[in-house]
């Protein structure tokens, strides 16, 4: 009786919809398992379709393209002599499933739909697919006629000794009376074994050492592959970033700088895939990258807008982190753009908006604030166009959004501004994460200028300065620290805590800084702002979502965009404890933890 068995498993980079591009990963990865001896192949969940088709499950194409790809499987010379074992929808009896189909030498063996499906945060697999629920039984499946006619009825490899297997499972004794209860499953029958009769010398795979990455280090990595992955598929010739000096533009920033590092070790370990891919990018057949710097020069373009309200110190930070990362810097000023704007209004009203340090309303300072915002987001669009026109290269360019998840879901943003881009890679990280990441930056990339950028106060520079200096900030806007916002955020987000039972949890968290009244006001300050910008949530740039604390961009998250923003009656229990925590009475709190 044979021992050991070489099995694989990979995790390819899938695109929803691209059957062919799928098909041929597919194909890749099985030649790949069989060239290192594995005799069985485990891909990922529906990777004939992709994972991410969403509503397009609901298509019967996608089930038909699904069953094509199966039968160019079936039907291919390397799938022969090894037991593969794929992921794909399947439909049985009228009803949708997400199933394992596992085949061998131009039959399928099983049919596994999945049982327990994943349903939160991002997932909702409920929406599109139905649990299998006959425990341990098994019906017949009658296959399509374009499988019947064939079937006449990345990759990672480990060998693995079986008894180490089947003496780590006897010494579980709960499992052993378990599996001695339950019923049997009918077996399927092939003539073919996973492992060989002279197996004695094959060498077993040594466990693998897990490494845990910081929150930093994370974010470092992953954001930056999305960003990879997004602008090959795109087939764009690189990204355009509004670098205002601040902390979330000089994230973005550095998130593209840590992609080239990762392109150009990639490269460097010979993945001739990457290599293809980053030729492709900057249209150059005989390109090879080899310094992040020189890579980020050609793939990023960065633009401080300025306008009469920009400082100087954010100017010069901008320009010096442009130049740390080797970033393809431009430098303008929108003044123009504005005055032309509010100049149309004027010339249409008689009334000439002027800001409140002027004498103006609130209203007319807003707007005027707000104008400035998005005509930047004009000018980014248009120069991401024809920019690289400009330059006589190739192709356009994707505009990255830089607003983070806690000024999102407050909406401290302008609609339609900077925060409208093509994708934002730090859509779904906190304030507090995100100056974690760039005081990661600053010491592991070497890049000076971030010390600068993390030691100034973070604003918007869109009203007039005081002597040249900066007397707006985001904190006095917002009404609320970055620190509380994130408390905030993901008691609303993760804890899933309305008014009172947000109030409920911070009037005990921060009983020590605060007293009820003033966790009162804070709560209620932070949902009225949460409930009057509600609106702008749906209009948010898709994200990178990396945790639960996401922003509730109507994809995500679904919640109403329109509330009473007085929130009479949630309002009114809480004033309702706070009294009678004031007036001395119990101390209890219904709903507290």
């Amino acid at each position: 009786m044979g021992r050991k068995v070489t099995v694989a498993t990979c995790a390819l980079n899938q695109w929803a919809l691209d059957f062919e591009g799928n098909l041929q990963r597919i194909l890749k990865s099985i030649e790949i398992a069989k060239s290192k001896g594995a005799r069985y192949r485990l891909g990922p969940e529906l990777e004939i379709c992709g994972y991410g088709c969403w509503d397009h499950y609901y298509e019967s194409d996608t089930l038909l393209h699904s069953l094509q790809v199966l039968a160019a499987l079936l039907e291919s010379p390397v799938t022969q002599d090894i037991i593969c074992d794929v992921g794909m929808p399947v439909m049985h009896h009228s009803v949708r499933y997400n199933c394992r189909v596992i085949f061998l030498n131009r039959r399928i063996l099983l049919i596994r739909p999945k049982m327990a499906l994943a349903n939160e945060g991002n997932y909702r697999e409920l929406r599109w697919f139905t649990p299998w629920s006959r425990t341990r039984q098994t019906e017949e499946y009658f296959l399509p006629r374009m499988l019947q006619d064939l079937t006449k009825q990345e990759v990672l490899t480990a060998t693995l000794d079986l008894e180490d297997v089947r003496s780590y499972r006897a010494e579980i004794s709960s499992r052993n009376l378990a599996a001695s209860r339950a019923s049997p499953y009918p077996r399927v029958k092939v003539d073919f074994a996973l492992s060989a009769r002279e197996d004695l010398l094959v060498p077993v795979s040594e466990p693998l050492e897990w490494k845990y990455h910081s929150p930093a280090e994370e974010i470092s990595l992953g954001p930056a592959c999305w960003l990879w992955d997004f602008l090959r598929r795109s087939q764009q010739a690189g990204f355009f970033l509004p670098l205002s000096g601040g902390v979330d533009s000089a994230a973005t920033a550095c998130l593209v700088y840590s992609m080239c590092r990762q392109v150009c070790e990639a490269v460097k370990n010979g993945n001739q895939e990457v290599l293809a891919d980053v030729r492709t990018v900057v249209d150059q057949l005989d390109y090879t990258p080899g310094d992040p710097r020189e890579l980020c020069g050609r793939v990023l373009t960065t633009c401080y807008m300025a306008s009469e309200n920009s400082s100087g110190e954010t100017r010069e930070r901008a320009a010096e982190l442009a130049a740390q990362i080797g970033s393809y810097h431009i430098g303008l000023n929108i003044d123009p753009a504005v005055k032309a704007v509010v100049g149309i209004f004027s010339l249409a009203t008689g009334k000439r908006p002027v800001f409140a340090v002027h004498g103006g309303s609130r209203r007319e300072n807003l707007a005027l604030q707000n104008v400035q915002a998005r005509v930047r987001m004009v000018v980014a669009y248009l120069f991401a166009q024809l920019s690289l026109w400009a330059r006589g290269a190739r192709g356009g360019l994707l505009v990255l959004g830089s607003a983070n998840v806690d000024e999102s879901l407050l909406g401290y943003l302008t609609k339609y501004d900077c925060s409208s881009a093509d994708i934002n890679p730090v859509g779904g990280i906190s304030k507090t994460d995100l100056r974690a990441f760039v005081q990661f930056c600053l010491e592991r990339f070497q890049l000076p200028a971030l010390q600068g950028i993390l030691a100034a106060p973070a604003t918007a520079e869109l009203e007039p300065l005081a002597d040249g200096q900066v007397s707006q900030t985001d904190e006095e806007d917002m009404g609320m620290t970055y620190a509380d916002l994130s408390v905030y955020g993901r008691l609303r987000k993760m804890a899933k805590t309305g008014p009172y039972g947000m109030f409920c949890k911070l009037v005990s968290l921060w009983r020590d800084a605060c007293s009820p009244r003033q966790v009162a006001d804070k709560v209620r300050w932070f949902f009225s702002k949460y409930s009057i910008n509600r609106h702008k949530m749906t209009t948010l740039t898709p994200a990178y979502h990396a945790e639960s604390y996401s922003p509730d961009d109507n994809r995500f998250d679904l919640r109403p965009f329109l509330y009473n923003t007085r929130w009479p009656w949630q309002f009114r229990c809480i004033e309702t404890q706070v009294l009678r925590l004031e007036g001395g009475g119990p101390q209890d709190l219904e709903g507290v933890d």
